[in-house]
């Protein structure tokens, strides 16, 4: 018989049964005495009905996070590619300030969730031009922004919901946000103005959806002329900046920014939100996490900070203002 026993055994398996056995109380210290252990071990043997070593697994696993929460890194790990030390920042700064780095592991691996390395060989196998280094989309170079609005939920302490206007540049992922208390044409237009002043490059496009915020080429008929009086077009002849539009019914054509609301309801999800700045410093706070520290698959896995620099560093024609990292949300 293969006993494994543990490697600070004070018995064998035959002395076990012998205490089994013995007529002797288990208080006898002579018992104890004449194999040598203690009174408790002893105590311990005689009341077991086997010889064998229990294994010394913890019944209950101290996890320092909630399932809710191990689902919502998970869909990080998997949606974004984030390696194990980003996806530790992402959950220290919205989850958990306390996870340590061992414990995420353990999770991960508790909940066999694949590795990076694992998850490209996956994306390889299903988009076989991957391999072949296939590029479906064409490379932009900064400044080709897509601007969007997403709605947010009613808070507490609001009398009506607000809405994140959101802007990202195609070529580096850098993203603009703001919360806005409408989606008319004026928030939407002053909203384009503060992207232009915010972002280091110079825009030269923007693409939008056909909402009436943003155009009035479109009515209930279908296209029309433009008049040239629609506020946000004029933000954009201004700074002499290309305005396109999508195809109506091709919301994908807008996929970039989309992908982005798509993050930004996971952050929703998260937790409760008490007051609408309780919301506004959480999209806040995570806006700057994405563009300081949060790597981009298609950015060679470097955050858009990162990407802009070396764009700066090889076209700064294309640049107005130095490209800098801030040491937490820009206030």
């Amino acid at each position: 018989m293969n006993i494994k026993l543990h490697k600070q055994a004070t018995t064998t398996p035959r002395i076990r049964a012998e205490i089994q056995k013995s007529p002797e109380s288990v208080s006898n210290k002579d018992l104890a005495a004449q194999y040598g252990v203690s009174v408790s071990t002893i105590r311990r043997w005689r009341y077991r009905d086997n010889v064998h070593d229990r294994p010394h697994t913890r019944h209950n696993l101290l996890a320092t996070l909630t399932p809710a929460q191990e689902t919502v890194l998970i869909a990080a790990r998997e949606y974004l590619r984030l390696g194990l030390d980003d996806l530790l920042t992402v959950a220290r700064e919205f989850l958990n300030p306390a996870l340590s780095r061992s414990a995420l592991h353990r999770m991960l691996k508790r909940r066999q969730v694949p590795t990076l390395a694992e998850l490209i060989k996956q994306d390889q196998a299903s988009n076989p031009d991957m391999s072949h280094g296939h590029k479906p989309f064409k490379d932009y170079e900064p400044g080709f922004v897509h601007v969007d609005i997403k709605y947010l939920p009613q808070m507490p302490d609001e009398e009506q919901r607000q809405y994140l206007h959101v802007a990202i540049d195609r070529a580096t992922r850098w993203v603009y946000l703001e919360v806005l208390p409408s989606q008319s044409a004026q928030d939407a237009s002053d909203f384009l103005k503060r992207v232009i002043e915010k972002a280091p490059f110079v825009i030269q496009k923007v693409l939008t959806d056909n909402g009436k915020c943003y155009t009035d080429r479109f009515t209930a008929g279908g296209e029309r002329k433009p008049d040239g009086k629609h506020l946000f077009d004029q933000v954009c002849q201004k700074h002499k900046i290309e305005h396109r539009l999508i195809k109506p019914g091709r919301p994908q054509t807008n996929g970039m920014v989309e992908r982005f609301n798509g993050r930004i309801s996971d952050v929703l999800a998260t937790r409760r939100y008490e007051s609408s700045e309780d919301l506004k410093q959480t999209l806040k706070r995570y806006c700057w996490l994405y563009n300081h520290h949060i790597p981009q698959k298609a950015l060679n896995h470097h955050p858009p900070i990162e990407a802009m620099k070396g764009w700066q560093e090889k076209r700064p024609e294309l640049f107005h203002k130095r490209v800098v990292n801030h040491a937490g949300p820009d206030t």
